[in-house]
């Protein structure tokens, strides 16, 4: 019986630690399976990637404590994934491993979805042409990845589902990835009939021991679909043929932690070491896929242009709020008062929630920020509180300014909240439902608004992105953006990207059925590209426009970056640490390779009392970048008062 193992620990040390087996656990499948170790002052949990009979340690060896599985929870193949994931993202094994492995210690009932829940989806018999194309290729096509880049409603889900019957049938397993738990739920309820019981649901609203039952399934080859958000990638389906990812665009894919991993890339990464296929879809492709189907030709792009329902794609309209008197501009009102007549629906989108997102004084020009973090405090009536989005600080309302106490103040901008506020003065006999964050932090409140919306319950939903995600209504004739310019002003450059992306979105809500579906745009900046493309619907001049904007600037896709965040409680340390590491970046640099682009304080400096500095590191090779990287970060140990964070491809700069 082997005596030693070694354990990989959650913990940012890139080696593996060797302990003790004790002889009552001595055991030859211990490969695989998770144990209990002293690690310093605590006891933490430890993976199990090596057995032996033999060390030469000259120290003494501490012992495992005891063992949480009584069989594997992962594979050799499992392993050789968070390797990969560490060399790629720059972070420990053992930080890789606990990423993947759910951490429940017994299994637990699932409680994913309603025991007494009705599913039914009936499977649509006939494909358009369209469809049927794409299915074809997915199907008979040589090549591996392939993309479904279809207007909304042009029916992607019935091709992704044909494709996934398909694979099932030879035998093969399938990951079917969506963006967010909401539509993971939706989807599930879809497919729950066709694939019998043989589905397995992943998402951060199980418990761990209800995620790790669903994980030893799937070890087990009892499923042979799994469905979920971005870590559903991991799933160990040991005869994996395809991997699907819905919602391609969607920022949810990336993880905000480290690792912090994007799904896409690691799915790619999976089907090309397990011999399957990827098929990825959106009305919106992220710049990066775009570049990848109409410029490098390394995934195949499958086309789909018509709505299968029969509705024509809705009617646009800009409104340009300068003049306007409230947050529901003339127009908007006019349109919303025709639809509620016409006893059709109404959906109102903000990607801002709150009242008021800032406090300041007229007299002397002060703003109230978070104590904690270098952003304005939102105000939020219904709670009468403000509140900080980042760290949570909360605080009473003030009525006099703190610096000149003036009583001349006032909250400025506005939120969801506000909206409803005026929505109900406008409409007080209409039925209105508001989903956003604050509204759906009680279990069950997102999935009951949806239900009660889509069963026509419900005359006007308001929301944040929450509504603008995949979800199918029939009867919405009307979506309203009440402010298009939320995303714009942010210091990022793909403020413009995402800005396109949520406002074609969000109005693919409407006439999904008909061809009644209107859609109001309200603006201050009615000739930016982003909302004048989304208003013609022309997405080849938006792509094409933004993609020379890259190229003259030398921004992803046509460079590699990395952003290194530095964080601590220290100021002075934190950018003393980041002026010696940009130094080592210096020595490190190549005249015509890779290089410091920008090293210095983060566009948000403070979160959650930590000052925050950032280097930004590009270069055309992806190769070349990512080795200078990981060569200069392997010459540094920063103090132990500052964390270094490694975000390879970064979604992100602020």
């Amino acid at each position: 019986m082997p005596r030693y193992a070694d354990i990989l620990v959650d913990v940012p040390l890139k080696r593996t630690f060797t302990y003790l087996i004790p002889e009552e656990l001595r055991d030859d499948s211990l490969f695989g399976r998770r144990a209990v170790v002293p690690f310093g002052s605590r006891e933490v949990t430890g993976y199990i990637v090596g057995v032996r009979d033999t060390d030469d340690s000259a120290f003494k060896l501490k012992e495992l404590k005891r063992m949480i599985d009584s069989e594997p929870v992962f594979t050799e193949k499992t392993l050789a994934l968070a390797r990969w994931i560490a060399r790629f993202y720059l972070c420990s094994e053992g930080e890789a491993i606990s990423l993947i492995i759910p951490g429940g210690r017994r299994d637990s009932a699932y409680g994913g979805l309603e025991q007494d829940e009705a599913f039914s989806f009936e499977r649509i018999e006939r494909l358009s042409a369209e469809q049927e194309s794409a299915l074809s290729s997915i199907l008979d096509s040589d090549e591996r990845m392939f993309y479904l880049h279809g207007v909304t409603g042009s029916g992607k889900s019935e091709v992704y589902l044909r494709a996934a019957e398909a694979v099932i049938a030879e035998g093969k397993g399938v990951i079917y990835l969506v963006p967010e738990i909401t539509l993971t739920h939706q989807l599930a309820t879809l497919v729950a009939g066709r694939f019998s019981s043989r589905v397995a649901i992943l998402h951060s609203a199980l418990t761990p021991s209800q995620r790790l039952k669903q994980w030893r399934r799937i070890l087990k080859g009892e499923v042979d679909l799994v469905i979920g958000a971005r870590s559903a990638v991991f799933a160990p389906v040991e005869n994996l043929g395809l991997i699907i990812i819905d919602e391609e665009h969607e920022t949810s894919y990336k993880s905000g932690n480290t690792p912090r991993y994007h799904a896409r890339q690691v799915a790619q990464h999976r089907i090309l070491q397990e011999g399957a296929r990827l098929v990825m879809g959106s009305a919106t492709p992220s710049l990066e896929a775009y570049h990848l189907m109409h410029k490098t030709r390394a995934i195949m792009p499958l086309l789909l242009t018509k709505r299968v329902a029969g509705g024509a794609l809705p009617k646009v309209e800009v409104v340009n709020l300068l003049g306007e008197k409230r947050t529901i501009s003339a127009r908007l009102e006019h349109l919303m008062k025709e639809t509620l007549r016409a006893k059709k629906q109404v959906i109102l989108f903000l990607n801002r929630r709150g009242f008021s997102y800032f406090f300041h004084c007229r007299s002397c020009g002060f703003e109230l920020r978070c104590p904690h973090c270098d952003v304005s405090l939102t105000y939020h009536k219904q709670k009468g509180r403000l509140v900080c989005h980042y760290c949570g600080h909360t605080q009473s309302p003030m009525t006099s300014c703190p610096s000149c106490r003036s009583i001349d103040v006032g909250y400025s901008g506005y939120g969801t909240e506000l909206v409803e506020e005026e929505v109900r003065s406008l409409f007080p006999f209409a039925r209105l439902e508001r989903l956003d964050t604050d509204t759906a932090r009680k279990k069950g409140h997102t999935r009951g608004v949806l239900e009660r919306f889509k069963n026509g319950e419900t005359d006007i939903l308001l929301g944040t992105q929450m509504v603008a995600k995949g979800l199918n209504f029939p009867h919405v004739e009307l979506v309203g953006i009440v402010l298009a310019d939320s995303g714009l002003h942010i210091p990022d450059f793909r403020a413009q990207e995402r800005t396109f992306g949520l406002l074609v979105q969000v109005s693919g809500r409407a006439g999904r059925y008909t061809d009644k579906g209107r859609v109001v745009i309200q603006t201050f900046h009615p000739h930016n590209p982003a909302i004048v493309h989304a208003l013609s619907g022309d997405l080849t001049a938006f792509y094409e426009g933004e993609l020379l904007a890259r190229k003259e600037t030398d921004f992803p896709p046509y460079t590699r970056l990395v952003n290194i965040t530095l964080r601590g409680r220290n100021r002075e340390k934190v950018a003393t640490e980041a002026e010696k590491l940009a130094r080592l970046f210096g020595q490190a640099t190549r005249a015509g390779g890779p290089g410091l682009l920008v090293a210095g304080e983060c566009p948000i400096e403070k979160i959650a009392s930590n000052w925050r500095y950032h280097l930004l590191i590009r270069g055309e090779s992806a190769a070349r970048t990512h080795h200078l990287v990981s060569t200069v970060l392997g010459s540094y140990t920063p103090p132990g008062t500052v964390h270094v964070e490694v975000d390879i491809d970064p979604l992100t700069l602020v």
